[in-house]
């Protein structure tokens, strides 16, 4: 093993014995001058792929793979140029070639390099595409970022200063965890690159430096070492805050009554359809209430559609404010207005009836005629209706509650009533 330490010192090309993982285990003095370093002992253990240019990263490693398999024993890589960064800062284009040895008892690589940067017409080539690369690095909107298998982050782009307001140096050696606002958003990622291996446009969420948070789009790959094994993660994230705010209104614009501010139809519909096959699923109990503003009509003829409008902001609010966490509400129409009751039996919903029939009946409201200003009260008709083991559809309770609502009307409105089918000998 010396006379092998001898005649790697001898050679005259640039000579380096990395782990198949990359780690330097021996530089020879061609190898330390390359490379710029104060000894060999300074490059002991350090990663030959930090010397490697970012774009040339991927290239080299995979080369370093190919070099270890088994029919390619004994057979060198072929010569190829490659961009390094030296102890110094200084930019080299390197002529490589690699084989795979066994040194002191291990598998290892031995590397040789040839510094080609003297060539004029290769060095302005360099300068060019180093150029090229720096400013399309330094401004690209998009963060690269790479970490190890424990998520902390080795290497990250400058975009980070606008993304998340801070320098590359204050996230590198951190846990990519700490920028997250919940960890559901981290595990997920974890487990959809370790299933997958690479992930596009996958969603979460950061915090900015100044406590903001931010929405992300991530597209990423996992790195794996010579064994298989997980290594870590490499790839770009966004901001898309604009983006998902833009779709977040949009989809408000689209399930919200513009009036009223409460579900619209069909985003009430939705609501209680999943409601519904998920109670049917459980057996757990569910209660529909349906109603209608008694004599509407009479306040747009009187008031004005203006003041109608009013009356239904008032009474929406009401109602809003009389009901419990996790009741759902929605304006179904004109002035017919539904409430989903989730895990409610019927006499549990008759008492949020009650109340809400209450709430309606102290609103205290005005409105201008001919004759001047006039105060006047609004009432409610309510019809509630349950879930029963025959209903084959959500259609089913919502016809039944319809009825029980038009019973109410039929009896002199500002009351509830029950459907016939979820009677059973009593009422209310």
């Amino acid at each position: 093993m010396h006379h092998d330490q001898e005649l790697l010192q001898l050679l005259p090309a640039a000579a380096l014995v990395v782990t198949p993982a990359g780690a330097i285990l021996r530089a020879n003095a061609a190898g330390v001058a390359l490379l710029e370093a104060d000894s060999e002992q300074a490059l002991l253990g350090r990663i030959l792929g930090h010397f490697v240019h970012p774009m040339d990263k991927a290239r080299s490693s995979q080369r370093i793979q190919r070099v270890k398999e088994p029919d390619h024993a004994g057979r060198p890589n072929k010569s190829s140029e490659f961009r390094v960064r030296t102890d110094k800062g200084q930019l080299r284009m390197v002529l490589v070639a690699s084989v795979a040895i066994e040194w002191q008892g291990a598998p290892a690589v031995l590397m040789c390099g040839m510094d080609m940067t003297h060539q004029s017409e290769i060095q302005e080539q360099l300068r060019e595409s180093e150029h090229n690369f720096r400013r399309l690095f330094d401004n690209m909107q998009d963060v690269y970022y790479r970490t190890d298998a424990q998520g902390v982050v080795q290497h990250v782009g400058p975009g980070v200063r606008r993304v998340l307001g801070y320098e590359p140096h204050e996230i590198e050696g951190r846990t990519a965890e700490s920028y997250y606002p919940q960890s559901k958003d981290r595990d997920a990622f974890k487990v959809a690159i370790q299933e997958k291996g690479e992930v596009a446009d996958f969603p979460g969420q950061m915090v900015r430096r100044d406590g903001a948070v931010i929405d992300i789009s991530i597209s990423s790959h996992a790195l794996y070492d010579h064994l298989g094994q997980f290594a870590g993660v490499e790839g770009i994230y966004r901001d898309v805050t604009q983006r998902k705010n833009l779709e977040r209104e949009l989809h408000r614009l689209a399930t919200t009554d513009m009036l009223t501010g409460m579900a619209n139809r069909r985003a009430f519909l939705e609501t209680a359809e999943a409601a519904f096959h998920a109670a049917r699923e459980h057996g757990t109990p569910l209660t529909l209430l349906m109603l209608d503003v008694d004599h509407f009509k009479s306040i747009n003829d009187r008031f004005g559609h203006l003041e109608g409008d009013r009356a239904l902001v008032a009474f929406a609010r009401a109602v809003m404010d009389g009901l419990r966490p996790g009741d759902a509400v929605g304006r179904l129409g004109g002035e017919e207005f539904g409430v989903l009751l989730q895990g409610t039996t019927l006499p549990q919903g008759h008492e949020v009836a009650m109340r809400l029939l209450n709430c309606v009946r102290t609103l205290e409201l005005a409105g201008m005629d001919a004759g001047g200003s006039h105060r006047y009260r609004i009432t409610a008709s309510m019809g509630l209706g349950t879930l029963r083991g025959s209903d084959r559809s959500l259609r089913d309770l919502l016809d039944r509650a319809d009825q029980a609502l038009y019973q109410a009307k039929r009896e002199g409105r500002d009351r509830i009533a029950l459907a016939d089918a979820d009677l059973d000998g009593q009422g209310y």
